[in-house]
């Protein structure tokens, strides 16, 4: 079986990929938006979804470091990276613009949860920063609610919980 996303409502439609050969175009209808789009079977030249990929947390290490989200029952494991300044963490949603956004069915987590700002300090070793963003349900770390105005220093391995999803920094080496 294999998964596709509908262009519009972003929900997943599934199908039997054996059943069809390579190069054919197939035309889909989403039971949720209705809206009609086609995909050509094929290998394709972009970047498997995370989903399906081998998850390597050291790949990230390098750069900013990463937040590693722990698979629950609202969503699967993943790995996002974090850039220098403020990395916006949320529930990713059409149309909401934030720098790492968890693909989750979590409501509990707000589109725009919590903020970790990623610097560098006088001797150049990185600096990971976390605060709360207004939201409905609160940021833990390590099972201690922040307050509205905290901003607290994190190192590798903190764990963090927005809504009902858990995930752990790692900072870069």
């Amino acid at each position: 079986m294999k998964r596709i996303r509908c262009p519009k409502c972003e929900n997943y439609l599934t199908f039997d990929e054996t059943k069809y050969s390579e190069g054919q175009s197939l035309v889909f209808a989403c039971e949720h938006c209705k809206k009609q789009f086609s995909i050509r079977l094929g290998k394709t030249k972009m970047k498997a979804p995370q989903k399906e990929e081998e998850l390597d947390e050291a790949e990230f290490k390098d750069s900013f470091g990463n937040i590693t989200v722990i698979e629950n029952v609202f969503g699967f494991k993943q790995v996002l990276p974090l850039q220098e300044g403020d990395n916006m963490i949320g529930r990713r949603c059409v149309g909401t613009v934030i720098n790492v956004p968890i693909e989750t069915s979590d409501m509990s987590m707000d589109r725009n949860h919590c903020i970790i700002n990623v610097k560098r300090n006088k001797q150049g070793k990185l600096v990971y920063t976390l605060r709360d963003a207004p939201n409905l349900t609160g940021t833990f770390l390590n099972n201690e609610i922040l307050n509205d105005k905290d901003r607290i220093r994190i190192e590798d391995g903190a764990i963090i919980t927005i809504g009902a999803t858990t995930f752990i920094l790692r900072a870069a080496e």
